[in-house]
């Protein structure tokens, strides 16, 4: 068993143009004013880093992560959620994710899907000048649009799908290994690795590269009405990454998964500040300690409700509350009376 690391905070959802939150110097400080160890950094956002500065200068890089140890901060990992997401796009939805990229690529899914492969490369690249061994990230998709078969789908189109994703990442994963990162992709509605099966299916296909890792939020679970703490036994031993997120599931006669294209705070299911929804967090922390996950319980802020300021205040003590500091023995150690193997066989009556 193993004690896992924490509390820290995903920058993503609260890096501004306001302080304090519009520098590398004043969210670090601020992250751990409200109580946190560590950050993890959404490597996109130029207020916080320059990625490609970090991706070739171990100066910038010692500087960058100097400046946030003395403010009291661990850098846990660098996300690509946005880039990652760019690697796979369906036709579909070239407009809407035109925005994740460089104005230069726009308009041109090719040149954006270049872009995109070099950016989570210089994000490996940069993880190992920090000394990370870890790197969230989306895997994109190309079969979403059809989720749901209606009309039926043709016969081989998942499976192309799937193929073509793994042929996309298989150099990026190589690329991981030789930077010494796994990169753990989010299991998120809206990527071609949404559950447990379809990670399996990209596993498959890329030959259990020993660098595909799974993030796992038990969020986005409680939303497909998947089983989360099953999901960390079955998984056990591919969990790199650990989203601390809350959620509920509260279906009517009206709506249910899907949600009916309601803002967040009217669908059935929606996101909520850490204690405000329906994960059983005792038993996920419980789940990973015994499993001997030994990375960071990372908070991703997102609730339809909550202030974002009161969220990350309210969870940096939420999971210290709930980080379980593993016992070096067993609790009826006290008890023992000594053996060998002779009193073995006696109390067998051998």
């Amino acid at each position: 068993m193993k004690t896992i690391k924490g509390p820290a905070l995903f920058l993503a959802q609260f890096a501004s143009d306001e302080a304090p939150f519009d520098s590398w110097d004043s969210i670090t400080k601020w992250a751990r004013e409200v109580g946190y160890d560590g950050v993890q950094v959404p490597s996109w956002d130029t207020r916080l880093i320059d990625l490609d500065k970090a991706a070739t200068s171990q100066t910038y890089c010692d500087e960058w992560k100097g400046q946030a140890a003395d403010n009291g901060i661990t850098v846990t990992e660098l996300s690509t959620h946005l880039q990652g997401q760019l690697v796979a796009v369906h036709p579909a939805y070239d407009l809407g994710f035109d925005g994740f990229a460089t104005p230069s690529v726009h308009g041109d899914p090719k040149a954006r899907q270049v872009w995109a492969v070099d950016q989570v490369k210089k994000a490996l690249d940069a993880s190992a000048r920090l000394g990370l061994t870890a790197q969230a990230t989306f895997s994109g998709a190309l079969a979403w649009p059809y989720v749901y078969p209606w009309p039926q789908r043709p016969a081989g189109l998942v499976e192309a799908a799937f193929d073509e994703l793994a042929a996309r990442w298989r150099p990026i994963l190589d690329h991981a290994d030789g930077c010494g990162v796994d990169l753990c992709y989010e299991i998120h509605p809206g990527e071609d690795l949404h559950d447990g099966v379809t990670f399996e299916m990209f596993l498959e296909r890329v030959k259990n590269h020993a660098r595909a890792k799974m993030l796992y939020d038990p969020s986005h679970y409680v939303l497909q009405c998947l089983d989360y703490l099953d999901n960390i036994d079955i998984y056990r031993d591919v969990i790199g990454m650990f989203h601390v997120k809350d959620a509920e599931f509260n279906p009517t006669g009206r709506q249910g998964v899907y949600g009916g294209y309601q803002s967040w705070v009217d669908r059935a299911g929606r996101f909520r500040s850490l204690g405000d929804g329906q994960v059983d967090f005792g038993a996920v922390f419980s789940k990973m300690a015994a499993n001997d996950f030994d990375g960071w319980a990372v908070v991703e802020w997102e609730c339809a409700l909550k202030h974002p300021e009161d969220g990350a205040r309210e969870g940096a003590q939420f999971v210290r509350d709930h980080i379980i500091r593993v016992t070096p023995h067993a609790f009826d150690d006290f008890a023992a009376g000594g053996t060998d193997d002779a009193m073995n066989k006696r109390m067998l009556g051998l």
